[in-house]
């Protein structure tokens, strides 16, 4: 019998991903967001959620563009004070001594050193509650080739990505292929 835990955001895992954007001054900030995911394949979307409070708010209201900047497992520390220290009272990228790089296609920064970046216009924002949900559509993702596979495509094994349970506020590494999509439930298909 499954027990009732209540109306909860633990979900799990939920992607570490590291918000790139230009603040009202022109200044690289980034933050560290939990709440996101694809949500939509033509056009290519992903979509972040944030409160109202914090800084990256009010540069995305402003600029309409961010990044998804994906850490590995050997920058999980930068990630973490990303998301613990504010951009109003931090140069978040000099304590951490990463490189901000001026996207050309859109209006934010990403981060030079992480090996996958997301570049987004943004292209619906939703007010949910506490968070404001804002759509962004995918107008480049840059890899460094080192975190390719064979196709061409990244390879989560070389990314080594980190993901995050809300249940127990822990980061976690991600695991050992368990197949190919489409191919396992194959036997099911009748």
């Amino acid at each position: 019998m499954k027990k009732s835990l209540g109306a909860k955001t633990i979900v799990i895992p939920t992607p570490v991903w590291v918000v790139g954007t230009y603040d009202n001054a022109g200044k690289a900030n980034v933050m560290t967001v939990a709440w996101g995911g694809i949500c939509c394949s033509k056009p290519p979307c992903v979509t972040i959620s944030l409160r109202q409070a914090t800084h990256t708010y009010g540069s995305l209201m402003m600029r309409q563009a961010y990044t998804v900047n994906v850490p590995s497992q050997a920058q999980a520390a930068e990630a973490d004070f990303y998301g613990m220290a504010s951009g109003r009272k931090t140069d978040k990228l000099a304590a951490t001594g990463l490189t901000a790089v001026k996207s050309d296609l859109i209006d934010a920064p990403y981060i030079q050193e992480f090996p996958l970046v997301l570049e987004c216009k943004v292209i619906h924002t939703y007010e949910i509650g506490l968070h404001t949900q804002f759509i962004g559509e995918i107008v480049d993702v840059k890899a460094d080739e080192a975190f390719l596979g064979e196709q061409g495509l990244p390879d989560v094994g070389k990314i080594q990505p980190i993901t995050y349970s809300p249940a127990d506020g822990t980061y976690y590494a991600v695991g050992d292929s368990v197949g190919k999509a489409y191919a396992l439930g194959k036997e099911f298909k009748k």
